[in-house]
């Protein structure tokens, strides 16, 4: 598994599949989930309404992933990963978002994906601190690799701007 850190729009890249920083309700919203669903087109709420609630109002739990295809979107797919609202930090927020990562990461090999983009999962709206995010997402793609290697999974972290991109390189250089 490659790691690779870079400034671009997600909605562009031509993967197998990007991440979405969904909500439960895999309905579409603000920030890379909006953007995601205005690229994709209306085929992409389609499928999301689809998928079978877990839980009423719930298509999707913090920390799990669904994947659904990608339609106008470059990317073949789209996984829909809920990360956790940020609460101080004492609310399992980074066990949640390490689960955010790894159940993503399952379900890419479970179709035999070979190329994965993720945002910064929970540092938007749901205000999770990007350094500690930082820290988790690098712990959680290391362990992976360590834990089941990947044959030629090119994973590559997604920034909209090149401050947020140097920090997480800034933590991912020192761990």
């Amino acid at each position: 598994m490659s790691i690779t850190l870079l400034t671009a729009d997600l909605t562009r890249l031509a993967v197998d599949a990007i991440v979405n920083a969904a909500n439960r309700q895999l309905l579409g919203g603000g920030g890379v989930d909006g953007a995601i669903h205005r690229a994709a087109g209306p085929q992409l709420l389609e499928a999301c309404r689809a998928l079978p609630e877990t839980a009423p109002g719930v298509r999707c739990a913090t920390g799990e992933a669904r994947i659904t295809p990608g339609f106008e979107l470059p990317a073949a797919h789209v996984i829909h990963t809920v990360g956790p609202v940020w609460r101080g930090g004492s609310h399992d927020e980074p066990e949640l978002l390490a689960a955010c990562y790894r159940n993503t990461l399952q379900l890419a090999s479970e179709h035999g994906l070979r190329s994965i983009a993720f945002p910064a999962i929970s540092c938007g709206a749901y205000g999770y601190p990007p350094e500690l995010a930082a820290e988790v997402a690098c712990a959680s793609l290391r362990r992976a690799l360590a834990a089941k290697p990947v044959p030629a999974m090119d994973v590559r972290l997604c920034f909209l701007d090149d401050a947020m991109a140097q920090l997480w390189q800034r933590i991912f250089n020192a761990a």
